[in-house]
């Protein structure tokens, strides 16, 4: 087995040079890297990565913790995490918190005491204990999709990334609004998200925008799964007036609400017609085709990591929230004829169209 001093002697440099290419400690003439690491593509030399990280103190990797990975949202999400953390050499430990508070907790600690050097959290509705850990800890860390409030009159220390959320929700309400619905339905997430506080005030703007009253009972909690979803969705088909129009807040309770229609024997857009938060790969082979808001979720995951970069980099850098833009992809399900189509022709850019006025899972 090859060894750095092999991979010194065959580039013709010091092993000093060597671990400086390897740990990237000290700028290296491009000629001279060039030289180490044909040396090590020819020697087959491995880096000991537990021997590395005993002297820089970094272990190259990142704990990733989000719940509903089976949710293709959150596995886009991951891909972006992954693509990204290999981009610059990092290797990646994957937990599921299940949106629990206190097993959220315990696997925040699980990851950090396997030394990773820094964590990209997906946050519950409670990340007290979280935020406490992580502060007595002093762990790096970047939240995704989901915002923790800064808390009063105090620094905040994390990065977050997320999509905008408030805005294309208005659009939806807004849309079906224009399409004639006076009653338009929310299935909204799990309380206490910033991603369902945000979508919910989406909702009321687009119906004020529209010039339509906020009515309570036309908002019920999925829980951002399905089955509560549906649960929400046939307890809003059971109003004495029911809504004519539903928008969902995210793709599982998309599923949720779709399940609840089939059961009562309604059909979309005739009985009723629904837009969703969330595009998703089946949202375009549904009969009829979705209109929906779609996450740049990829962007979401790579965004986090440099972030994440950024921040060991400079530990005492102030804080960054960076929002990215949604797209909104009109189909059919809303009850608007089959929109011309062009191969390969991308979503509307929810930059390129204003959404009701008065407009952040």
């Amino acid at each position: 087995m090859a060894t750095m001093v092999d991979v010194a002697a065959h580039a013709g440099v010091s092993v000093a040079t060597v671990s400086h290419v390897l740990n990237d400690t000290r700028p290296v003439l491009p000629h001279t890297r060039q030289a180490v690491l044909d040396a090590i593509d020819a020697l087959g030399y491995t880096p000991n990565t537990l021997a590395r990280s005993l002297v820089t103190a970094r272990t190259r990797s990142i704990g990733l913790a989000v719940s509903a990975i089976s949710n293709p949202y959150f596995t886009e999400i991951l891909q972006g995490v992954e693509a990204g953390a290999l981009k610059h050499g990092y290797g990646l430990l994957l937990a599921d918190p299940h949106d629990d508070p206190q097993h959220e907790r315990k696997i925040v600690q699980l990851l950090h005491e396997r030394r990773v050097d820094g964590l990209i959290v997906a946050p519950s509705a409670d990340p007290e204990a979280l935020l406490r850990y992580l502060g007595q800890h002093n762990v790096p860390t970047v939240f995704l999709d989901r915002l923790v409030e800064a808390p009063a009159g105090r620094p905040f220390r994390f990065d977050q990334v997320c999509a905008e959320n408030a805005e294309p929700m208005a659009q939806l309400v807004g849309h079906l609004a224009e399409r004639g619905h006076r009653r338009i339905g929310l299935v909204a997430g799990l309380p206490g998200l910033s991603t369902t506080n945000e979508r919910i005030s989406g909702y009321r703007h687009g119906l004020a925008g529209a010039g339509l009253p906020y009515d309570e009972r036309l908002v019920a909690h999925g829980d951002s799964e399905a089955t509560a979803a549906e649960r929400a969705t046939d307890a809003l088909l059971s109003l004495a007036a029911p809504p004519t129009a539903l928008v969902t807040g995210n793709n599982a309770m998309t599923i949720g609400a779709l399940r609840a229609l089939r059961e009562r024997g309604l059909s979309v857009p005739d009985d009723l017609a629904l837009c969703c938060f969330d595009d998703f790969a089946w949202a375009d082979l549904f009969a009829p085709r979705l209109t929906a808001i779609s996450q740049p979720s990829k962007e979401i995951g790579a965004q986090a990591v440099r972030l994440l970069l950024d921040r060991l980099a400079s530990p005492d850098h102030p804080a960054r929230t960076v929002r990215l833009p949604c797209a909104f992809v009109h189909r059919t399900s809303c009850g608007c004829a089959e929109p011309p189509r062009t191969l390969g022709a991308s979503p509307t850019d929810l930059s390129q169209k204003s959404p009701a006025k008065g407009s952040l899972s």
